[in-house]
């Protein structure tokens, strides 16, 4: 067939994923509906593309890589409208892909660990426009994305998307799903955008700068590490003690002392 003469490439971070069951199981997680607006990041060869299009007959995928592309349009498949977006997803428009229609985006994809954590954030950006997100991911990311105050993964990460998004973790993937085998663990989530943030956020960019200031010297007492934004009384007006640090801080906390922060310039 076409498709094996494609090399994965490196650069596009690309682990093909083969494993029958493990696709089943993902379609089985996703569970397209009629009428839903199904869009698949970087589609590769279409592991996940041809039952997902058997499933639910209507598709859209986005991908990178100039090959696979060419395989794609090459490969026999299954009855259904697959539109396939060639380009760099980070700069791909999915307000103009969603268009004038009611229904959301509904979006899946085997991300490249390399633009994961940018792209989540694009996505975050155009949340009014997204119904639902499944991915792959790398385990360690999901666990951070996933964590707790006090949890062992708890970061910036974990905290930035506290607003935004619903975090839910599906099951683990091992390397041997994929060619070839990445070295890590694999996760697959579910992402649900809020309508509204789960917290007061007054100026989302401050809430950014108080995280990546607190997190960016973890080990330092967010007196010191957050000198920057938040005197004494601001630490006094928000209810929270100076001498913590950033891993024992919830979410909202973190969105208190921006807001005190904020109000006091």
């Amino acid at each position: 067939m076409t498709t094996a003469k494609h090399v994965h490439r490196k650069r596009f971070g690309q682990h093909f994923l083969h494993d029958r069951e493990i696709i089943a199981n993902i379609v089985a997680a996703i569970d397209p509906q009629p009428g839903d607006r199904m869009v698949e990041i970087g589609p590769g060869l279409g592991a996940l593309t041809w039952p997902l299009l058997a499933r639910h007959g209507s598709l859209d995928v986005i991908e990178i890589d100039r090959d696979a592309i060419a395989a794609l349009e090459a490969a026999p498949r299954p009855d259904g409208e697959l539109r396939i977006h060639g380009g760099d997803v980070l700069k791909f428009d999915f307000a103009a892909l969603r268009g004038n229609d009611p229904k959301k985006l509904r979006i899946v994809g085997n991300l490249p660990y390399n633009i994961s954590t940018p792209l989540l954030f694009k996505l975050i950006g155009v949340r009014e426009h997204i119904e639902d997100m499944h991915f792959m991911l790398q385990k360690e990311v999901v666990d951070r994305m996933a964590a707790g105050a006090g949890d062992e993964a708890y970061g910036r990460l974990s905290v930035m998307l506290a607003p935004w998004v619903e975090v839910h973790p599906l099951f683990d993937i091992g390397p041997g799903a994929f060619k070839p085998p990445p070295n890590v663990m694999s996760t697959y989530v579910r992402l649900h955008p809020r309508a509204e943030p789960a917290f007061a956020l007054g100026q989302p960019g401050r809430f950014a700068g108080v995280v990546a200031a607190a997190f960016g010297q973890r080990r330092k007492t967010l007196r010191n590490s957050l000198k920057a934004f938040v005197d004494e009384a601001g630490f006094a007006a928000a209810g929270i003690d100076p001498g913590l640090r950033a891993e024992v801080l919830s979410p909202a906390q973190f969105a208190a002392l921006a807001n005190t922060a904020g109000a006091s310039g």
